[in-house]
């Protein structure tokens, strides 16, 4: 780690050490590229943003009923940064921790996490069958049915939303846009 700040690729091979299933691995990028999407949208630390998106769910394959409590154990004996361990286990506020998003990559983190899931699962039923040419209206269509992407806690999405102080369709909008960037390494760039 540089200077006690992991890099992309110890975190990658972190991740990778913690999680083999395939779907796991594509959420963690999908939400890797939204966090440097909005952090650059911001003109926050995309580095930052970018490693604590990529290891938010390191728990949850091998630990999901100590979801966020083993990422913190396993981050903070690696030496991570209190700021990363935190945003972290602020993901899972109100369903596995009781700690409250507090900073902008918390917030973000927290808002961003359930909605890769619905749009990737809207992507997968277009015919093209890909993220470049979804739009936040068709997720939205989705949104309303509860039995399309029904694992999806939407509550979540909208807390999240409202803590950012953004509607819902910006937020789809911008996620979107965050995971056009990978959409290839996702499956997601078309037939």
């Amino acid at each position: 780690m540089t200077a006690n700040r992991p890099t992309r690729d110890e975190a990658l091979a972190l991740l990778k050490e913690y999680t083999t299933t395939e779907p796991l691995l594509k959420h963690a990028l999908a939400v890797e590229a939204v966090m440097r999407h909005f952090a650059r949208r911001q003109g926050e630390d995309e580095e930052a943003w970018g490693v604590v998106g990529l290891v938010h769910d390191l728990d949850y394959e091998r630990y999901p009923a100590e979801h966020c409590a083993m990422s913190r154990k396993i981050l903070t004996e690696k030496g991570w940064p209190e700021e990363y361990v935190r945003a972290v286990a602020s993901h899972g506020w109100g369903m596995f921790t009781d700690i409250e998003p507090q900073t902008p990559m918390e917030k973000t983190l927290y808002a961003v996490d359930e909605l890769t899931g619905l749009i990737t699962a809207a992507a997968l039923v277009r015919p093209s069958r890909s993220l470049m040419d979804l739009e936040a209206s068709s997720v939205k269509k989705k949104w309303k049915d509860r039995g399309f992407a029904a694992g999806v806690d939407r509550s979540v999405i909208e807390k999240g939303a409202a803590m950012l102080g953004m509607e819902i369709s910006e937020l789809i909008r911008e996620s979107i846009l965050g995971m056009r960037d990978i959409a290839g390494e996702l499956g997601l760039a078309g037939n």
